[in-house]
């Protein structure tokens, strides 16, 4: 296992071959939220992570929406333990969902499973919040290794996994953008992403059941953690986030 040389909310150090664990090692994962939208892939990830992790329960959700709204519902002590997320879901788009659940779980461990399994990819990842990253087509012993890491506190990189950019070098601007976005809270990335959506502040204020003067008051600090003087400006950052701007030469 390589080096990880990304930092993140939950940086610890990197896992290596030969580091797995029997469940019982580490952190207890008892809960797993699953947020993925093809159901044969959750049902087979479950029957993974039971066996391989020790995971006793296993929640699913097939947009990023329904897991929010699992996670906001759940009582003290029914948060997830760990989360598996794969970055393609119907209702986000590049490393938005990404960037939002950790918001709303700044301390839950954060595995990204996915089919797009490009350096530049993985590297965003991490640095977006991710604590591990296991490509969709890994097999069993990929997944034991992977959750036995995020266990110990330790971050996950699949073999071969080979990093694009030099850390001493001055950030790209999608990987800029990223480090921007994951500085918003829970409430300020629902109300980003609302702005993506040309809403206005009357508008966010009645779909969030909030008052406009506090949308006021959110917008203002969204803008000033991005940086920027407008919406406009807002959004062309979250845009910088987008697989496109991520991989501009191979999409």
């Amino acid at each position: 296992m390589r080096p990880d040389p990304t930092t993140g909310p939950a940086a610890g150090p990197p896992s290596r071959e030969g580091d797995a664990e029997g469940p019982s090692r580490g952190r207890r994962f008892r809960l797993a939220l699953l947020i993925d939208d093809h159901p044969l892939f959750c049902d087979a990830l479950s029957m993974t992570l039971r066996t391989v992790a020790g995971i006793e329960e296993v929640e699913t959700a097939q947009t990023l929406a329904r897991a929010l709204d699992l996670v906001n519902a759940a009582p003290p002590g029914r948060q997830p333990d760990v989360v598996a997320l794969d970055l393609h879901l119907p209702d986000v788009q590049g490393l938005d969902g990404l960037i939002r659940l950790r918001a709303s779980l700044p301390r839950t461990p954060i595995v990204v499973v996915s089919s797009r399994t490009e350096n530049r990819i993985i590297g965003s990842a991490m640095r977006a919040g991710a604590d591990g990253f296991v490509p969709k087509h890994s097999g069993r012993e990929t997944f034991e290794r992977a959750f036995a890491a995020l266990r110990r506190g330790e971050r996950f990189l699949p073999d071969g996994y080979v990093a694009v950019t030099d850390p001493a070098l001055p950030l790209s601007g999608p990987e800029d953008a990223i480090k921007r976005l994951a500085m918003l809270t829970q409430q300020q990335s629902r109300i980003m992403t609302l702005i993506c959506e040309g809403k206005l502040n009357k508008q966010i204020a009645f779909e969030l059941g909030i008052a406009e003067t506090t949308v006021k008051a959110h917008v203002t600090a969204i803008m000033r953690k991005l940086g920027v003087q407008s919406r406009t400006q807002a959004v062309l950052i979250a845009k910088e986030a987008s697989f496109a701007s991520i991989l501009p030469s191979e999409v």
